[in-house]
């Protein structure tokens, strides 16, 4: 998959696209990309699609002063951009929201990004898509647009899960209730976050018995699950190590506001030593959520809040293999 940073020239000449931005890659996402990759192969055209960096809505909620009115983040862009690959994307374009663009007239967005920019022979789009200042294109604009300028527009409509109708806000709220079950409902797969391990405080060897962590940047302000959770970590090796993991703020330690995921693996693989860590890319999946994320009144305080959590974990863990192995034989 080819990933573009705005308009270049090495863009393919013509695209089946589809507009979005994509945050969690979710079922009804997956559907639509589905049909979005049949229907460029029809034409003989890449798949494509355009998505925004920041969130319109960010971008939005920055000018009125209100950062509150901002969406959570389901996921980061690695991950995105990684989904969209896994479901078979040509090319993605990652294009900049910002004032410019938020004053393109509807006309002006159809002609100068889906035809200029982007050569789109076919354009695929959710059934609420709005487009162009104050929102004033719709899907019968498009069409009509389409229709003047040689390109065929198609409408999907919503994607619905056990009678709910599957969207980014719907795993938001899944996330941020700590509904982990519903949100692989809804995304089709555990939620997860990637990114690289990198060098932090290396305050969790100094707390109690030691609890060195893996500490990977999560770059929104907002995202949205946020606690404490029980968690397996891929790409330390083999197999997928359990563990415990913080995502937040850490407010008893830093004042900066920062997003981090910190993980705790239950077991460490000697074969890394004890540095082995740092610049692996590794993906962390999120399983359990064991409580919020907490200040707490000084180090001791925080100390024991970890061992808990640990020990949270480990049961955890434990019961969910004896479940396992009894479902196991249950099919035997």
């Amino acid at each position: 998959m080819h990933v573009f940073r705005g308009f270049h020239h090495r863009l393919a000449p013509a695209c089946a696209l589809t507009i979005g931005n994509f945050d969690g890659v979710h079922r009804g996402h997956q559907a639509m990309l589905a049909l979005l990759r049949s229907e460029a192969r029809h034409r003989g055209v890449p798949s494509c699609v355009l998505s925004f960096e920041p969130h319109p809505r960010d971008h939005f909620a920055r000018l009125a002063g209100k950062p509150e009115l901002a969406p959570d983040r389901i996921a980061p862009l690695r991950d995105k951009l990684a989904e969209l690959e896994r479901c078979g994307i040509d090319q993605v374009v990652i294009q900049r929201f910002d004032a410019r663009l938020a004053a393109l007239s509807a006309r002006d967005f159809v002609e100068q990004v889906l035809v200029e920019g982007l050569g789109a022979r076919y354009v695929l789009v959710g059934d609420d898509f709005r487009f162009g200042a104050k929102r004033q294109g719709d899907y019968a604009s498009l069409d009509a647009m389409g229709q003047q300028l040689g390109f065929d527009v198609a409408r999907m409509m919503s994607y619905e899960v056990h009678g709910l109708r599957v969207s980014s806000s719907a795993v938001r709220e899944a996330l941020r209730a700590g509904d982990l079950t519903q949100a692989q409902s809804l995304l089709g797969r555990p939620y997860s976050i990637s990114g690289h391990v990198q060098h932090g405080l290396k305050l969790g060897r100094t707390l109690g018995a030691g609890f060195r962590t893996l500490n990977l940047r999560f770059a929104h302000p907002r995202p949205a699950a946020r606690g404490i959770f029980v968690v397996q970590t891929h790409g330390l090796g083999p197999e997928a190590l359990p563990g415990v993991a913080s995502l937040g703020c850490r407010p008893t330690v830093d004042d900066s506001g920062r997003m981090l995921l910190e993980v705790h693996c239950l077991g460490w693989p000697a074969g890394l030593g004890q540095e082995g860590g740092y610049g692996k890319l590794v993906r962390v999946e999120l399983l359990h959520k064991l409580r919020d994320e907490a200040r707490f009144d000084g180090l001791a305080a925080l100390t024991a809040a970890i061992e808990a959590d640990v020990a949270a974990a480990r049961t955890w863990f434990a019961t969910h293999a004896a479940v396992q192995r009894q479902t196991t034989r249950d099919r035997i």
